[in-house]
């Protein structure tokens, strides 16, 4: 039966799977009454489809599997029409051709789904065999549990994911709000999130509790008096802490929201961690019921660890919010060369860029950039200032795949195309030279420096000790470089890719009046 059902329903899996994204696009383009709709028809039909299949026709598993498949597969029609009515993009034959330097956001942006999502799979495969060993030596066998196990999975399944539904709707509006450092509101959403995620948690928990035998029944016969009790027994026990667990995830994907990508990626499969540990552990003390007691126990750990986590970040957000910087307005200018300069850690690129605008009369933005680019968004001048600071190697890439961040570095985009199109300028950092790729009269130009010359220069500009002054310039440019990767896909230092790459070592004056030299000459071809 499972392979008369799986054969079917694997057939329609591609296009079951380009539904899903299809749907994300459609909410993402500011249509999700649209996805919504289309997503219930195809449930509806199934609904239907399945004892008409099942039963009218005589199909048996078969026609449990084609009314699924068919549900999906107009689903996926209603989807894939709408692209000819989207407001926001244009699909085009171009579309379908795979980019490296999109998918990796996107995938790195997804790590934390597909995480929680693996988890889920690992658990039922562990459980699955760990149920049939114990249940083999216990009066129910090796069905019974397993049975139960279905049903309660089911049922944990629908619980959690209202809970993720309700934090994943908060999602964009948390993040938008963290990065314009409005933290009265993010504290405020924090607190609502909570408050809804314990409501049907609670509401769940005590159904659950006190009248398990009707979800038993909802899902099958439960003529077996052995089965019946047993599948009561545990599924009290796997959901008695089912409102631990979903504020548990609830706050793992707030910490998604606002960026703490290192306290997010392992808080969501902490409880999913220690339910396998204790899942291996526990049954040889307790037997087959002992696997459904390791849910409650690694609920209490895991909602304790998220907890210290919480507190920790609510005191951070209960701090006064810093007060916005300035804004600064796009200065008229001339047209001519837009001069973007990248540069290493120590190697006085700033500097030089700041004299090459002097002594060509032209705007200079470095912090102005963010200036514009806080004005245009909402964000704050810290927050979007900091999306290419030093964040721990090992979680940049996830770190820069954050709501808040991608609104931030989406703003600074916008912010230099303005900054572009007002005329000639020196724009410092921030990947200009990728985003303005397109732009005519651009200049790419990379200061770097030997690391001598590069150490010697930050312990002049900040005090730093020689160690301190190594690690800060080894921490600065990898983070640089991490930036870099996400925006373009490309190699941040790469010669290929810049008209000018100077050696900073001859002096600031000596690199700044090379550079202007080199935009006089290429003026007058």
């Amino acid at each position: 039966m499972a392979h008369d059902y799986g054969v079917i329903i694997f057939a329609m899996m591609p296009l079951a799977m380009t539904q899903n994204t299809l749907a994300s696009i459609i909410r993402a383009d500011g249509s999700p009454k649209y996805a919504m709709a289309a997503m219930l028809t195809g449930a509806i039909i199934n609904i239907i489809g399945d004892p008409v299949a099942i039963f009218l026709l005589d199909m048996g598993i078969k026609g449990a599997a084609w009314a699924t498949i068919f549900g999906q597969l107009v689903s996926f029609v209603i989807c894939a029409a709408y692209l000819g009515r989207s407001k926001t993009f244009q699909v085009t034959a171009r579309s379908f051709k795979p980019s490296a330097a999109l998918l990796k956001p996107v995938m790195a942006l997804g790590t934390s789904s597909l995480l929680t999502q693996l988890s889920i799979v690992v658990i039922t495969v562990v459980n699955n065999i760990l149920l049939v060993k114990y249940g083999a030596q216990s009066l129910y066998g090796a069905d019974i549990p397993l049975a139960a196990f279905v049903v309660i999975m089911k049922l944990f399944q629908i619980v959690l994911n209202i809970a993720i539904g309700i934090a994943a709707g908060a999602q964009p509006i948390v993040g938008y709000n963290y990065g314009a450092k409005n933290y009265d509101r993010v504290r405020e959403l924090l607190r609502l999130m909570i408050k809804w995620t314990v409501t049907v948690g609670l509401i769940c928990m005590v159904l659950f509790e006190a009248i398990p035998g009707v979800f038993i029944r909802m899902f099958g016969s439960a003529d077996d008096p052995i089965y019946f009790d047993f599948a009561v027994l545990c599924l009290r026990i796997y959901l008695a802490l089912i409102l631990v667990t979903c504020v548990q995830k609830v706050c793992a994907i707030f910490l998604q929201s606002i960026g703490k990508a290192k306290a997010a990626a392992p808080l969501s499969i902490l409880r999913d961690a220690l339910l396998i540990v204790f899942s291996l552990l526990i049954p040889v003390f307790l037997g087959v019921t002992g696997i459904f007691w390791a849910a409650p126990i690694a609920d209490i750990l895991a909602v304790l660890i998220t907890a210290a986590v919480m507190i920790r970040v609510w005191k951070e957000l209960s701090c006064d919010n810093h007060a916005q910087e300035p804004t600064a307005a796009i200065q008229p200018s001339r047209q001519g060369a837009i001069i973007t300069i990248a540069r290493e850690h120590g190697s006085a690129g700033k500097r030089i860029g700041q004299l090459v605008a002097q002594r060509l009369n032209i705007p200079c933005y470095y912090k102005e950039l963010v200036a514009v680019a806080a004005q245009e968004s909402g964000l704050a001048q810290e927050f979007i200032s900091g999306i290419n600071s030093d964040e721990n190697a090992v979680m940049r890439e996830l770190y820069l795949s954050t709501d808040p961040v991608r609104r931030a570095i989406a703003a600074q985009d916008t912010a230099i195309r303005k900054i572009a199109d007002a005329g000639s300028c020196v724009l410092i950092g921030r990947s200009a030279d990728y985003i303005l790729r397109n732009y005519k009269d651009v200049v790419r130009i990379f200061i770097h420096a030997p690391k001598s010359y590069r150490e010697k220069k930050v312990m002049e500009m900040y005090g730093d000790s020689p160690e301190a002054a190594k690690k800060s310039i080894a921490r600065s440019d990898a983070a640089r470089a991490a930036y870099y990767k996400s925006i373009s896909g490309h190699e941040w230092g790469d010669p290929h890719g810049y008209e000018l790459c100077i050696d900073a070592s001859m002096g600031e004056d000596a690199a700044a009046n090379l550079i202007c030299d080199y935009i006089n000459r290429m003026s007058k071809l």
